[in-house]
């Protein structure tokens, strides 16, 4: 690669990092989990730099090639075998971490939780349509699906996420529409 394409690649690694990582962890619920994603979209995006470059939209390259890393990292046998209980075995200090304090500010845990129990399509569709503000089109783009399929699986999750909040009642009805 030319040293003005990695260059390029830098500043985009480094201006969008923690967008990614914060895209990975809505999607996995797993900081350390995301930060993996976000290591190998980079890299992938790394062998693919001269194409994407030319592309007026690398962060829809990078959203992309991030959902496809998370679903294919839901498919590996290996992963399927763990159980992951929620429960950390050490004492972590909140404060050691100044970028996780500030990335769950606006994140509700409840909100985090009801999304851990949606199916990874529907995650992503809400993922990409609600915080990232992408249309019903650029979502079906993104995802590789019908426009249809979009908005079958955002109604799906929304009705999901509504029936989370009637049992638990901790989310507030503005956060599902």
């Amino acid at each position: 690669m030319r040293a003005a394409d990695e260059d390029r690649f830098r500043e985009f690694a480094r201006d969008n990092a923690v967008a990614l990582r914060r895209y990975g962890y809505l999607l996995c619920g797993d900081w350390q989990l995301a930060e993996d994603l976000v290591q190998t979209t980079l890299y992938k995006m790394y062998g693919a730099w001269p194409r994407v470059r030319g592309t007026d939209r690398p962060m829809s390259y990078a959203r992309r090639t991030l959902i496809r890393s998370w679903l294919d990292e839901r498919r590996r046998p290996w992963r399927r075998s763990e159980r992951h209980t929620g429960a950390v075995p050490e004492v972590v200090d909140p404060a050691a971490d100044p970028a996780v304090l500030q990335q769950r500010a606006g994140l509700r845990a409840e909100l985090a939780t009801a999304l851990a129990a949606l199916a990874p399509q529907q995650r992503a569709v809400l993922v990409l349509r609600y915080f990232c503000d992408l249309t019903v089109a650029e979502t079906s783009r993104e995802l590789r699906c019908s426009e249809s399929t979009v908005r079958s699986q955002a109604s799906r999750a929304l009705k999901t996420l509504r029936d989370v909040e009637l049992e638990t009642g901790h989310l507030a009805e503005s956060e599902l529409r």
